[in-house]
């Protein structure tokens, strides 16, 4: 996928590349009543310290487009497969050409819950308009621009090395900057609670906006599973929320105004399903022993229930007493809208949610890739390092798409950490990641761009990652 585009193009006779569009659109979806967020709050009054927006881009290289979308929310639920279905077919963009991108924010409305279902309907509705003006609005010749630099102000849960490295694409028309893609690997900093808010990237985009007027900014999440951003201990909640987002600004707009690389060129994409191993299950006695005290016929709780962490304990005993066959892979399973792994969906949908999902794509010289879930940051720097030992710019993302598992290194499910419970305690599923999830994710997510790991550990270059340029 990441050679020969050209040569794919004259051998379909279709024009050659000549230039880049770029549209962009907005929408406000802040809430206007009480619901359930992923901070667990539920503002009442529906009060907001800052606007819920989601913000879209759409790259046209006259013959495909792209739709890059953000959303002020941990994860897209619900309004995935809407998405997916209604942008195939009536703006012939493909779901691997509609790149939903998460800032992760906790302090929005958190859609597995059944409440809250409604609202991600009405998401659905909004961001395709979004889409749609986004595509109204493309304008063009635009050149693509790519650079980085690095936020220090994220820190790392029990691993190491931390990844600090802030990415940005930079779009111009003319002298215009007409937006600006970036991300960071990193839980969002919360703002004052019981509240709305878009959290610090929020307000860096809000800054960045001020400061290059007709401009979009674009935050989205890079893959920061078990990376946080906090506030200093006693410091006002709104004012250090601000604070954080002027100095994520300041970084983005630093390497936008530095030396960048031009990636302008034609567009190609694909995605596709991984199938990420899955641990044996833990013998049957040692199950039963954990059984004990947990209430085996209450069935899958879903959030925000207090049994909602013991599901797997009693899906792990149906499958051993009912003699069902274990799950060896993630893709075995199908995730419900309420965030339960089912072998499948009592309505079946075109575009059920399978993980773990890679959307990896080609635009001009740039790797762009965007993986489902919460991958932590080593394996978001292990990608990285593999694809520039090619030589070529890659830009990676998070939080793509619905549900937000994480997607643990060895040593995080070797000391069984919260990252590797996660997929047990939240997806109920019977057993437990594999040691092995980490290297495969690393493969999987680099063959989807033709990307490979150096075979010989000799042959790769230093880690944590080089400073592009040192």
């Amino acid at each position: 996928m990441a050679v020969g585009i050209g040569a794919m193009l004259s051998a379909a006779g279709q024009t050659p590349f000549q230039r880049m569009n770029v549209g962009t659109g907005r929408v406000d979806v802040t809430p206007d009543r009480p619901r359930l967020c992923a901070s667990g709050d539920t503002p009442d009054p529906p009060r907001a310290y800052a606007r819920l927006l989601s913000r879209a881009m759409t790259l046209f290289d006259g013959r495909t487009r792209i739709a890059i979308v953000n959303y002020p929310f941990n994860c897209l639920d619900v309004a995935t497969p809407i998405l997916r279905e209604r942008c195939e077919r009536e703006l012939g963009i493909g779901p691997e050409y509609l790149v939903l991108l998460a800032t992760h924010n906790h302090q929005g409305p958190i859609q597995i819950v059944k409440e809250n279902f409604d609202y991600g309907r009405d998401l659905a509705e909004k961001i395709f308009g979004a889409i749609k003006e986004a595509i109204r609005n493309e304008e063009g010749p635009a050149t693509l621009l790519f650079g980085n630099g690095y936020g220090y102000f994220t820190q790392a849960q029990l691993s190491y090395p931390p990844d600090y490295e802030i990415q940005l694409l930079k779009v111009v028309v003319g002298n215009r900057t007409a937006a600006l893609l970036f991300n960071h690997p990193t839980h969002p900093q919360l703002g004052p609670r019981n509240m709305y808010g878009a959290s610090h990237p929020g307000f860096a985009m809000e800054e960045i906006e001020a400061r290059m007027p007709n401009s979009t900014a674009i935050y989205a999440d890079a893959c920061g599973g078990n990376q946080y951003t906090f506030a200093p201990d006693g410091a006002d909640a709104l004012a250090s929320c601000k604070a954080r987002g002027h100095e994520l600004a300041e970084i983005a707009l630093k390497i936008a105004s530095g030396p960048l690389e031009d990636v302008t060129g034609p567009i190609e994409s694909k995605l596709k399903v991984l199938d990420l191993p899955l641990a044996p299950p833990i013998p049957y006695k040692q199950a039963m022993e954990l059984a004990r005290g947990i209430p085996l016929d209450a069935g899958l709780r879903t959030f925000p229930d207090p049994l909602r962490d013991t599901n797997w304990i009693r899906a792990l005993i149906k499958h051993y007493k009912d003699g069902i066959p274990f799950p060896t892979k993630i893709s075995d399973y199908v995730c419900t809208d309420d965030e339960l792994f089912v072998k499948k969906l009592d309505q079946p949908r075109k575009y059920p949610c399978r993980l773990e999902e890679v959307l990896g794509a080609k635009i001009g010289k740039l790797t762009f890739l965007a993986i489902q879930g919460e991958p932590l940051a080593q394996i978001g720097m292990r990608i990285k390092e593999a694809l520039r030992e090619r030589g070529s710019p890659a830009m990676v993302f998070g939080y793509f798409g619905e549900h937000n598992v994480y997607i643990p290194t060895r040593e995080n499910v070797r000391l069984d950490l919260y990252q590797s419970q996660v997929i047990r305690e939240q997806y109920a599923c019977p057993v437990g990641w594999s040691l092995d999830v980490e290297d495969e994710m690393v493969k999987g997510t680099l063959a989807v761009v033709g990307a490979q790991l150096a075979p010989d550990p000799r042959a790769r270059k230093s880690y944590p990652l080089r400073r592009q340029g040192a």
